[in-house]
C-alpha cells in the first residue's frame, strides 16, 4: 500500500505545529511507550523500546503491526466513474476485476506525480453507479480530493473519517491474521474483501509497502484499539513505528512520496513504468500523456536508481552524487542503512547514461567522496503473496 514515511533519522518535532491530529491508537501507542514525532499534521510512533533495528528485523522474521490511519480512505461513486477517473491516472483501471487494486498516480499536464495511491474496484452503488475504493498519501489527501472534486464534481466523493487503517506486515502476516479473520489467507496479492468481524465491516486489502506479504485492515475507529490488542495479543506480532517502515520500504525499493517522486519527476524517470499497461500507453488520455510517451520512445534523461555504498556511512537525502571524475550526476533521494543487509543503500536521480547496473559513482557525505556501485532494485527480495 502507499504511504508516506519519515526518512529514518531525519524527523524533528522542534518545527510542527503544536495542534496535532490524533489516530484511533494513539492511546495505546503511548501505553507501549512509544516515541512520538509530529508527521503529516499527525502524532505519530516513530519507534518504540525495543528500537527501529529490532522492530525491522521482526517484520522480516515474524510481523510487525503498524498504524496507518492517518492516510486518505475515500469513495468515488457515481455513472462511468471507472473511464472518468482513469481521466487523471495512468494505470489501467479498467481492466481492474471486482476488488482488484491497481496502484497508480495522479499527475500534473507535465507527466509530474502529485501523488501517488490505490485504487480498488467496488461493488456497485444501490443506484447502479460505479464505485471506486481510494488510498492515498497523508500529507497529500486534502490535495487529492480536492483534485478529484473538481474534475468531477457530480461524483460523489465521501472521505471516511471515522475509519482507522492498520497494516499487518511479514512472512507471519498471514498465519496470524486468518485466526482472527478466517479466509484471507488464501486472499489473492491486490485484491480486497469485506469481513464481517464484531458486528462491523472491515475492508481487508493485501499488497504491502514493506516487500513483505502483508494486509492492510480498514476498520470503524471506535473498533481499532481493541482489534490492535487482539493481534498484539499474538507473539508473533510486535508493534512497528515509522522508523523501520521507513527503513523496510527502502530495501524494498519502494518510492517515497516527497522524497522520491513529486511533482518534478515523472512514472517514466521513477522507474514506475511497469504500473502503466500498455493500452494506457498507447491511447493516452490522462495529463501529461504526451510527455510520459515521449520518454518511453527517447529514454528519459535521467532515471532513478538503487546504490550500494562502499564502506559503513550512510548517505542521506539531498547528498550530490558524481561521475568518478566529478561531474555532477544527480542527487540521493533515499538514504540509510539497511538492517538486512549490514550495510548502507540509497536511491536517487542519475543521469541516463549511469543508470545501469554496476556504474561506479561517488556520493559526497560531509564533503568527501564516497564509492558506490549503481545496483537492480529491491535491495532485498520481495516476499509478496502470489499464491499456492
Amino acid at each position: 500500500m502507499t504511504d508516506v514515511h519519515p526518512p529514518t533519522g531525519q524527523v524533528s518535532a522542534a518545527a510542527e505545529p503544536a495542534l496535532l491530529a490524533l489516530t484511533p491508537l494513539n492511546a495505546l501507542h503511548r501505553e507501549l511507550g512509544a516515541k512520538m514525532v509530529p508527521f503529516a499534521g499527525y502524532d505519530m510512533p516513530i519507534q518504540y523500546p525495543t528500537g527501529i533495528l529490532t522492530e525491522h528485523q521482526h517484520t522480516r522474521a515474524a510481523a510487525g503491526l503498524f498504524d496507518v490511519s492517518h492516510m486518505g480512505q475515500a469513495f468515488l461513486t457515481g455513472p462511468n466513474v471507472v473511464e472518468r477517473f482513469e481521466s487523471l491516472v495512468p494505470g489501467d483501471i479498467a481492466a481492474l476485476a471486482l476488488d482488484r487494486i491497481r496502484y497508480t498516480q495522479f499527475l500534473d499536464e507535465r507527466g509530474g506525480i502529485l501523488d501517488d495511491l490505490m485504487a480498488t474496484r467496488w461493488p456497485g452503488s444501490a443506484d447502479g453507479g460505479e464505485r471506486l475504493f481510494l488510498v492515498v498519501n497523508a500529507a497529500r489527501k486534502a490535495h487529492d480530493f480536492a483534485h478529484v472534486a473538481a474534475h468531477f464534481p457530480d461524483l460523489a466523493l465521501v472521505a471516511l473519517t471515522d475509519r482507522a487503517l492498520l497494516a499487518l506486515q511479514g512472512p507471519k502476516a498471514a498465519e496470524t491474521l486468518s485466526r482472527i479473520l478466517p479466509g484471507v489467507a488464501d486472499q489473492p496479492f491486490m485484491s480486497m474483501q469485506r469481513i464481517e468481524h464484531r458486528g462491523a465491516e472491515l475492508f481487508v486489502s493485501r499488497s504491502g509497502y514493506t516487500g513483505e506479504d502483508g494486509f492492510e485492515i480498514s476498520i470503524p475507529d471506535t473498533l481499532a484499539e481493541a482489534f490492535a490488542r487482539d493481534l498484539l495479543a499474538h507473539p508473533e506480532v510486535k508493534p512497528v513505528g515509522l522508523g523501520a517502515r521507513d527503513s523496510l520500504r527502502l530495501e524494498a525499493g519502494l518510492c517515497l512520496y516527497g522524497h522520491d517522486i513529486d511533482e518534478t519527476t515523472t512514472p517514466v524517470e521513477a522507474d514506475l513504468l511497469w504500473s502503466i499497461s500498455k493500452r494506457r500507453r498507447l491511447e493516452g488520455g490522462f495529463p501529461g500523456a504526451d510527455v510520459v510517451r515521449q520518454q518511453i520512445a527517447e529514454g528519459p534523461k535521467r532515471r532513478r536508481v538503487g546504490l550500494s555504498l562502499d564502506g559503513k556511512a550512510p548517505a542521506r537525502e539531498g547528498a550530490e552524487i558524481l561521475s568518478r571524475d566529478g561531474a555532477p550526476l544527480g542527487r540521493v533521494t533515499s538514504g540509510g542503512f539497511a538492517p538486512s543487509l549490514g550495510r548502507p543503500i540509497a536511491m536517487g536521480y542519475v543521469d541516463a547514461a549511469f543508470s545501469a547496473p554496476g556504474a561506479q559513482v561517488d556520493i559526497l557525505v560531509r564533503g568527501r567522496p564516497l564509492a558506490a556501485t549503481v545496483v537492480s532494485m529491491p535491495f532485498v527480495p520481495t516476499r509478496y503473496y502470489r499464491g499456492k
